[in-house]
Parts: structure tokens; C-alpha cells; sequence
């Protein structure tokens, strides 16, 4: 057995064979990539600029001119935040556990973040601030967004979300327009096997970035990075994933988040993408991957094997592994889907994890008139004002908070941490 094992090792000369491909000057598809490094003026610029536009007071001062209304709204936030009027990690632990929390050892380092997504509009979430604040609940950690960026840049959400998040001490993730669900220029799909969105929740093939596109949405990336300090993005094939690698590895402090969508169900999958990431590691062991969304069919025994692959690469503290925990009720998997029994479990056994809302609690959606439909991210903002969903949609969104600390409470019962909005609840 142990000399059948051997067969496994890679030769030093296939690894050559690699690098000699990838440092070929020849190389059509490096050089493509680095012409669009060039278009933002290199790596060492490209960090300067995402830096600038990133800070705090730069975004304030762009949403001014843009919605100003949107800045009273964050100036009420960093002052509620400023006088700790929201719920303290401490508060809520003896609020769950009473006289009971004295007999726990909460150990920090098992910490699950709590994530939610998707929060779509500014709107939103600053009403869902101002009823956590009331009911004195819990701001998620992680927030997803997949709004169209094109949309919310126009609005000011884009801003308004970017400034939220360092307000509140949560990270964030965009989804960016290239994809293959989007028609091309003349109207028709980019992806030959897509019809739109509500394909991609039949056939799990990925959904797409054909061609050019994967360039494309490197090129995307930078103009956001650049402009908005966009740091961290939805991460969907296989192929942009590998350029993800290969722009860190150059030296651009890009990073991103593997979708569900991907479909790495199994931890032979797992490894191939950790694999690609151990390869192109910064010297400092580093990785653009920080979030790493497994398929909603994986179990626990998927997400400790998946755990020990990435604590042996040394991403421990790098990869957060992703798991849904609930799911939109509409249009991707098959309901009842409430997976919080299983956190609970694995939650003292693996670190670095978080617990991933996409839709509110199986009891509430249930009796919704208008339940939570992942299709509905594919939607214009004028379309669900005009259809009269607005109102809906937000509801949704108070739902998946309130699955949120429905895991909190859950976890603290069972004795284990977790991370929320570290600049409103952790002091």
C-alpha cells in the first residue's frame, strides 16, 4: 500500500513543465492578462488607487454629491456605534444563557461567522440596523451582495454599502455584471447553454463565463477595485478563479469568494481547488480565496474532510469555509432546507467557518405570501418597484436577519462563539 501511494507524488519535471509555460513570453493567455493589468497601470498603481478610493472618508465625500441622504443615514449609524447603543456580544450571551453563562468557556477561536445574503439595497439594510437596534439583535459579519453593480453604482448604493460595511466592522462581497447570464451587445445570450436565469437553477454546469469573458471580468474587477476599493467578489468558474489566483500571485491585493454555484460538492473537488490555491500561494502563504462556498449538498463529514485539506496547505486562518444554513424557498433547492442542527455540531470541530443565510426560517417561509425566490436577484430595481414587490423583498431581507440570530442563539445554547458586526456587538 505504501509504495502504490508513492505513485502519487508530481514529478519535479512535470512542475518545470508548468512554470515553463507560465513564464513563456510567448504565452498568449498570460499576456492577455497582463495587457489588462497595463490598461490600470500596473500592480503597484492599482493597489495605490483601490486604497484611496477604499477609505471611509472618500466614499463619504463621493456619496454627498450622489445621495446625500444616504449620508445622514450613515451619520446615524457611527453615532449609535459610537455611544455602543447596540446589543453587546456580553449583553446577548447573558440574555440567551442567564445565570447559566457563568458555566460556559466560550473559546473564540472556534468563532462561526455569521453571514448573510443577500442584502441588495441600502435601504434595507439601514431599516434593518435601525430593528436590531429596537429589538436589540444582531448585525451579521458577512454580508453577500448580488446586486447588478452597474445599477447600484448609479444609485449610490454601491457607496452607501461600501461606507456600511467599515461603519459596522462587516466583510462584503459583490457579484460582478460579466457573467454568462447576461445578453451580449445584440440582445442575445453570451452563453449558448443558458436561457436566462432560471436556467442556472436546473443545470448546475456553472453559470458561465464563456470565451473573452473570463478577461472581461478581471477587467470588471479592476474598475471596481480601483474605483471603489471593491476588494473581495463572487467567484463563479473555474477559470476566473485560476486568474483570481494568478492577479494575487502578481502582487494585487485582489481577494474573492467561491459560489455555491461552482458545485464543489465533495472533498476530491475541495481539494482540486485548494490544490490550484496552494500553487499559487504569495511566498507569505497568502491566498485571494478567502471564502470558500460549498454546494448546499455537502454534509459534515465533506466539510471537516474539506478542513483538513485546507489546515494542511497551511489556510487555515486564510479560507473561511462557507455553508448555507438556510436557503431562498423558491427556485434552488428542494424545501425544507434548514441545515442549523448540523452548524451546531460541527461548530466546536472546525475553525474558520461561517454560517451562510439565504433565506429566513423554514417556519416563516412557509406562510409567506411572497416568499424569498433567488430569481429575484436577476431583477432590475425599476422592475420590482414598478410589479409592486419592493415592500415584499424587503421583508425578505428581515427574514434572513432574523434566521441570523436564530443561529446565534442557537450556537450560544450550545456553548459556541460566533462573529457579528465586530464594531457594534464585540466589545
Amino acid at each position: 500500500m505504501s509504495d502504490l501511494r508513492h505513485k502519487l507524488e508530481i514529478p519535479e519535471e512535470n512542475l518545470k513543465e508548468i512554470n515553463d509555460f507560465l513564464l513563456n513570453p510567448d504565452n498568449p493567455l498570460i499576456n492577455d492578462l497582463l495587457q489588462v493589468i497595463d490598461k490600470y497601470g500596473g500592480v503597484d498603481e492599482i493597489n495605490k488607487k483601490a486604497n484611496e478610493a477604499g477609505k471611509l472618508e472618500n466614499l463619504l465625500t463621493r456619496l454627498q454629491k450622489k445621495q446625500p441622504d444616504y449620508v445622514q443615514d450613515l451619520e446615524w449609524l457611527t453615532e449609535k456605534r459610537d455611544k455602543e447603543a447596540f446589543i453587546s456580544l456580553s449583553e446577548y450571551r447573558r440574555r440567551v444563557l442567564g445565570d447559566k453563562l457563568s458555566e460556559i468557556q466560550f473559546n473564540d477561536d472556534f468563532a462561526v461567522t455569521l453571514e448573510l445574503s443577500a442584502c441588495q439595497y441600502f435601504p434595507f439594510f439601514i431599516e434593518g440596523a435601525n430593528l436590531a437596534l429596537e429589538r436589540e439583535t444582531l448585525l451579521p459579519g458577512r454580508i453577500i451582495r448580488v446586486r447588478k453593480m452597474k445599477e447600484q453604482e448609479n444609485d449610490g448604493d454601491l457607496l452607501a454599502m461600501s461606507a456600511a460595511m467599515k461603519i459596522i466592522g462587516a466583510s462584503y462581497v459583490e457579484t460582478l455584471d460579466t457573467k454568462g447570464t447576461a445578453p451580449g451587445e445584440d440582445g442575445a445570450p453570451v452563453n449558448v447553454h443558458l436561457g436566462g436565469p432560471p436556467t442556472i437553477t436546473g443545470y448546475f454546469g456553472g453559470v458561465g463565463q464563456p470565451n473573452d469573458f473570463a478577461l472581461k471580468w478581471i477587467d470588471e474587477y479592476l474598475y471596481y477595485y480601483t474605483n471603489y476599493g471593491v476588494q473581495q467578489v463572487l467567484n463563479i468558474n473555474l477559470g476566473t478563479i485560476l486568474l483570481g489566483y494568478f492577479i494575487h500571485k502578481l502582487g494585487i491585493n485582489n481577494e474573492f469568494k467561491i459560489s455555491v454555484f461552482v458545485g464543489n460538492d465533495n472533498p476530491f473537488s475541495c481539494f482540486w481547488t485548494l490544490l490550484a490555491a496552494k500553487l499559487f500561494a504569495r511566498e507569505d502563504g497568502t491566498s485571494p480565496l478567502i471564502g470558500f462556498n460549498l454546494s448546499n449538498s455537502v454534509n459534515n463529514q465533506t466539510l471537516e474532510l474539506s478542513a483538513y485539506i485546507r489546515d494542511n496547505f497551511g489556510f487555515e486562518d486564510v479560507v473561511r469555509l462557507e455553508h448555507h444554513i438556510t436557503e431562498t424557498w423558491k427556485s434552488i433547492v428542494r424545501q425544507p432546507y434548514d441545515r442549523r442542527a448540523e452548524l451546531v455540531e460541527l461548530a466546536p470541530n472546525v475553525k474558520n467557518i461561517s454560517a451562510k443565510h439565504e433565506g429566513g426560517n423554514v417556519d416563516v417561509e412557509s406562510q409567506r405570501d411572497y416568499p424569498t425566490d433567488i430569481l429575484d436577484y436577476f431583477r432590475d430595481k425599476s422592475e420590482i418597484i414598478n410589479a409592486g414587490h419592493w415592500n415584499f423583498l424587503k421583508q425578505n431581507y428581515f427574514d434572513r436577519l432574523d434566521a441570523v440570530n436564530s443561529t446565534a442563539y442557537a450556537l450560544t445554547k450550545n456553548g459556541s462563539s460566533f462573529i457579528a458586526a465586530r464594531h457594534l456587538h464585540h466589545r
